[in-house]
């Protein structure tokens, strides 16, 4: 990658979902240019396997696990006050300079533990309220960047159906929901960086392109096979979050859409909805009972 070797020496990151595909690839190279990289998921087994492989392969001993369950804000408020409770110089606690909120599900259906369209409660509202709770300490801890995975997909969503995202998944690909949860993703994005601004703090979407990961696990194994078979490396998709994480050249940008690559994009129009972004974040956060 186009970044000086170890210059993330003394910057923490989190990264969700990091124990396979993209997250992975983005953990190992942030821990490479010396970054402490967080991993939080869910499975303690299978991660701490993957906190091992980034060590040995970067030599970099400062990588570990949180456990996260994006499904259950309960999970994730628990998260968040572990991580808030570590002991550190900034703000009374430990620093935090970069978020790439890049977990996700594709292709499910059902409902998250507290009712929520499975997709849409686990690709946005669990992201909104931890990203929400650990904004104040990434503020305090100076210039950082909020990276968050999106989906070209978010180009076939027409609006948000209120009901429906409070309802089990109606369609019987999942795929129409996984859209709206993709839109979701770069419309917390835009709001985000209207609220920041006067910080340090920049916000980004990315496309990672269609890439061969654990994202497709719950498509049925016939159509499975045969999508993966045209898409993109894990590392290939890396890229664009690892851009957006990293190049100095991007700074100074906040709450734009980033393709393939880390290449900067129109994204679709409902995205630069500003009502309905506004909405979206006042019902996040009356879901998830933060202040709006």
């Amino acid at each position: 990658m186009p970044v000086m070797a170890k210059q993330l020496a003394g910057k923490t990151f989190i990264i969700t979902g990091a124990n396979t595909g993209i997250g992975k690839i983005t953990a190992c190279e942030l821990a490479r240019q010396g970054a402490h990289v967080i991993l939080a998921c869910r499975s303690k087994d299978k991660t701490i396997a993957v906190v091992e492989e980034i060590k040995q392969a970067t030599g970099n001993d400062a990588v570990e696990f949180v456990r996260l369950d994006l499904g259950d804000l309960a999970s994730v408020r628990t998260c968040a006050a572990e991580l808030l409770a570590r002991p550190g110089s900034v703000d009374g606690g430990a620093p935090i300079h970069g978020l790439v909120n890049n977990a996700g599900l594709a292709g499910t259906r059902g409902q998250t533990k507290d009712g929520f369209e499975l997709a849409f409660g686990t690709n946005h509202l669990g992201h909104y309220l931890f990203t929400r709770l650990l904004l104040d300490r990434m503020t305090a801890s100076g210039a950082g960047r909020i990276v968050n995975v999106s989906s070209k997909s978010h180009y076939r969503a027409k609006t948000i159906d209120w009901a429906a995202v409070e309802q089990k998944t109606k369609s019987i690909t999942g795929l129409p929901e996984y859209e709206v949860s993709k839109l979701a993703n770069v419309l917390f994005t835009k709001e985000l960086a209207r609220k920041l601004v006067g910080t340090k703090i920049t916000t980004y979407a990315v496309h990672p392109g269609v890439v061969a990961t654990d994202v497709w696990r719950s498509v049925p194994p016939p159509f499975r096979w045969v999508i993966k078979r045209f898409m993109i490396t894990p590392e290939q998709g890396a890229a664009s979050s690892i851009r957006c994480a990293t190049d100095p050249e991007l700074a100074a940008e906040t709450g734009r859409y980033y393709d393939v690559g880390g290449k900067e994009k129109k994204p679709n129009r409902v995205a630069d909805d500003v009502e309905l972004a506004q909405a979206l974040w006042q019902k996040s956060a009356a879901w998830t009972g933060l202040p709006a």
